[in-house]
């Protein structure tokens, strides 16, 4: 039980920080000109650093071991592109096109295609609650993106692609590390694959090449989202699927949308209509009705 309550602090910590750094984003994006390549790679070789130094320092013997597994060192290496790297990237580009708040909700469809996914690969049918959810889920998308018009997109085309693309980044994000988790301690795995990522995405654009308007703001907000909205969030969140499972994890996340909704209207100032706040109601209630099925199952 003391483990179980432990994981879920660590999600619901990581979701509000997720949530706030997301803002962060937007405002370095839209009003400080830094390309969504720039950040990725700054922040994710700059948490992947001092994590596995942090490593280093605990004198973990993982951070080399789970490279000597050929099988497991080619887990890590998919982890952190199509894993880290990928969660990270749609979902900050889908900030860069549309706002802070409409990427997070977007992305929280991902809890619904981790039910969907344990499903099929159990060979069961959804249940009751499942297609519910999965309904409650595509409406919301619905009134979120559309505002109710079958014809009208309230967000662009290339937002809304970036956002389901980070929804299914964060499931596979979610499943994908369990293995690894289950052999080899959590820094490491996350330490390497926030590295891993960084190296990737550095090839297009490398961290001393930055760019866009920098002052105060800037050094604060770039230092938030590398700090308290990487390497901090993605070491909790981790550590609470290794606690308490992934499908659990991830529901958990639902503080996430909200902190980013809230801040995007009360401090950025987002017009934030009745129908988007319905649509990322709908959206976030899915969580809740997995929530119970979940219950139920472990009664």
């Amino acid at each position: 039980m003391k483990n179980i309550n432990k994981g879920i602090f660590m999600a619901l910590a990581a979701a509000m920080l997720w949530g706030v750094s997301g803002t962060c984003g937007q405002f370095l994006f839209q009003k400080r000109g830094i390309s969504v390549e720039w950040l990725m790679s700054a922040r994710m070789l700059c948490a992947g650093a001092l994590l596995l130094g942090a490593a280093i320092a605990k004198k973990d013997r993982d951070i080399l071991k789970i490279w000597t597994d050929p099988k497991d060192r080619l887990k890590l290496l998919l982890f952190g592109i199509l894993g880290m790297l990928t969660v990270q990237y749609t979902y900050f580009a889908a900030i860069k096109y549309s706002n802070a708040a409409t990427a997070t909700i977007l992305q929280f469809s991902a809890p619904v295609l981790i039910a969907i996914y344990m499903a099929l690969r159990h060979g069961h049918k959804l249940s009751l609650i499942e297609y519910i959810s999965v309904t409650l889920a595509v409406s919301g998308t619905f009134l979120l993106v559309t505002h109710g018009n079958f014809h009208a997109f309230n967000i662009s085309p290339l937002a809304f692609g970036l956002g389901m693309a980070s929804a299914v980044s964060l499931a596979i994000y979610t499943l994908m590390p369990v293995p690894l988790l289950k052999k080899y301690s959590p820094i490491s795995v996350i330490g390497w694959g926030l590295f891993i990522g960084g190296l990737a995405i550095s090839f297009l654009k490398a961290p001393w090449n930055y760019d866009g308007v920098w002052d105060s703001y800037t050094y604060m907000n770039t230092a938030f989202v590398i700090i308290f909205g990487t390497l901090i969030p993605f070491y909790l969140y981790l550590n609470a699927v290794h606690l308490i499972g992934g499908q659990k994890a991830s529901i958990l996340t639902s503080a996430e949308p909200l902190s980013a909704t809230f801040i995007a209207v009360f401090v950025l100032g987002l017009s934030f209509q009745l129908i988007d706040w319905m649509g990322t109601l709908l959206i976030i209630a899915t969580v809740f009705l997995l929530s119970l099925q979940k219950k139920k199952v472990m009664s």
